[in-house]
């Protein structure tokens, strides 16, 4: 059976969402964004403002001197995630497999529905549109790259002051014939300083690379280049991922009254730390970034960080971490609202190196054993003898 990637691109979402609670911004070019006097930039702009040269990431200033009469729209990122959301939440009453790439932007694994590729998008673009009243552009293909590259030609082919609504289904065998005319720099992994330097060499299109000869390729890009030519064929084996790489683990803990007690936020950081400590251990997680996470009465919020030389899940090495941090960040006396505590710049613990445990291993599996026990018994069935010092109960009996 062969494989049937979709790429689903919500045309300009953010305008999108913005004409569906304002009608009177249809056909007119606006921008969502920050104000020219503040340094702002385009997050996203109507196609209408993009006949005259205005795009995403462009300063607000640049793009008010290219179209003078442009309105500028303030984020409403409340909205946006809401509305992403139930649209995400529709894809996946199509299939579990649905990596979200971005807020407007998905891969869905459609291989198990027999309707074909052109059909099926036509009905799910209609589904979008009638359900949510937003545009979408979607390209198909047997893989993610090729999917995702026929989404951006699809667009570009449909340039018009109108949402481009774009199809376009790439058939299964033909990737690389599909590839081949487009420019370089339409191939993933390839930016602008790459593009030029391929420029250089004679290599315009993604055909160009595909009959680039060993020797040459080697020769510039080493074993880059045998990537290149391998993506400039269509050939893509990754899979539509559900599931996103955890890069931080945190905690935080809102005061139902502010706090000025310096021993009730040493117990509350020592809390929040043995909990970041216990979620690092079970995803098999050591962070090298401890956090620390403040706010005061007003609402307004600090944080502060510290790397470690050796990286960490033990709950005492957080603990001590996130105390220093506070030690000189809080003011003696001045009322907390929230705190938090986080780990992050997470990798997997280092392997055993000889025969013999060491220390840090050794309190490992020890913290590991206390975590079972916990999870077992409850997590008052066991504290460290230290940990008296941070908690009133008199029930609980040290190790």
């Amino acid at each position: 059976m062969h494989r049937k990637i979709f790429h689903i691109d919500l045309d300009a979402f953010f305008c999108s969402v913005e004409e569906n609670l304002d009608p009177t911004l249809r056909g007119k070019p606006f921008a969502v964004g920050g104000r020219p006097d503040q340094r702002g930039v385009v997050a996203s702009c109507s196609y209408a403002a993009r006949m005259y040269g205005v795009h995403s990431a462009m300063a607000m200033s640049r793009a008010l001197i290219l179209c003078p009469k442009l309105i500028i729209i303030s984020n409403r990122h409340g909205n946006y995630g809401k509305i992403s959301k139930q649209v995400m939440n529709y894809f996946k009453t199509l299939t579990p497999l649905v990596e979200q790439v971005s807020i407007d932007e998905a891969f869905l694994d459609l291989s198990d529905i027999p309707e074909d590729g052109k059909n099926l998008a036509r009905t799910i673009q209609k589904h979008i549109s009638d359900q949510f009243n937003l545009p979408c552009s979607i390209g198909v293909a047997s893989n993610k790259l090729v999917a995702k590259i026929a989404t951006d030609t699809g667009k570009a082919s449909n340039r018009s002051e109108k949402p481009p609504n774009a199809i376009l289904v790439v058939p299964t065998g033909k990737e690389a014939d599909f590839l081949a005319p487009l420019p370089t720099k339409a191939l993933w992994g390839i930016g602008p300083k790459t593009s030029e330097h391929l420029a250089e060499l004679g290599i315009h299109t993604i055909g160009d690379i595909s009959h680039w000869s060993d020797i040459e390729r080697r020769k510039f890009f080493g074993k880059f280049g045998d990537d290149l030519v391998k993506r400039s064929l269509g050939i893509d084996e990754s899979s539509v991922h559900t599931s996103h790489t955890v890069k931080s683990i945190s905690n935080e803990s809102t005061f139902s009254r502010d706090i000025n007690d310096v021993q009730t936020l040493y117990e509350t950081m020592h809390t929040l730390s043995e909990s970041v400590g216990r979620r690092l251990r079970k995803k098999n997680l050591v962070g090298k970034t401890v956090k620390l996470k403040l706010r005061w009465q007003n609402f307004t919020t600090l944080s502060r960080q510290v790397t470690l030389s050796i990286p960490t899940n033990d709950d005492n090495e957080i603990y001590h971490s996130v105390k220093s941090l506070f030690s000189v960040t809080w003011q003696k006396g001045k009322p907390v609202r929230l705190l938090g505590v986080g780990v992050s710049q997470l990798s997997k613990p280092p392997g055993q190196l000889n025969l013999w445990s060491t220390e840090s291993q050794k309190d490992s599996k020890l913290l590991t054993a206390v975590d079972e026990l916990k999870e077992k018994y409850g997590k008052n069935t066991i504290v460290r003898g230290s940990e008296l010092l941070y908690t009133r109960s008199e029930k609980q009996k040290p190790v």
